[in-house]
């Protein structure tokens, strides 16, 4: 089943969001400094090709460095990556059948305001964190 919403959710939305991810990250890798934030949209480029079965935990390693870095990716990049989600999310959400679609566009609005110091899992993997 997670194989098939995730194929139905590429199709639908989850390669547009996945190419404003890369987009982001192109921009982000651009200049040195900002590496790593260019890394991190990369990495949720690829949750948000294939969101079904995955989720997301905090790093235990996160700290100060995590949250200026988040701030500054809030700043920059991560509104209009979490607007990008609502607006999609609330489309899909119109009919019954985009309703699981619409939830997973809402499920990834946290992290694309907040990547740094967040580790993508399989779901079945979020009690061992």
């Amino acid at each position: 089943m997670r194989t098939l919403l995730n194929v139905l959710w590429l199709v639908l939305a989850g390669f547009w969001m996945a190419m404003g991810y890369v987009v982001a990250g192109l921009i982000c890798c651009v200049l040195i400094i900002t590496i790593p934030f260019g890394i991190a949209s990369f990495r949720i480029a690829g949750f948000a090709l294939w969101p079904f079965g995955r989720t997301t935990v905090p790093r235990r390693d996160a700290g100060a460095g995590s949250l200026i870095g988040n701030i500054i990716w809030i700043v920059f990049a991560g509104w209009w990556l979490a607007l990008g989600h609502l607006v999609t999310g609330v489309l899909l959400c119109i009919t019954i059948i985009g309703i699981p679609f619409g939830i997973a566009n809402f499920k990834l609005i946290p992290i694309s305001l907040t990547p740094l110091g967040q580790e993508i899992v399989p779901s079945d993997r979020t009690a061992i964190f």
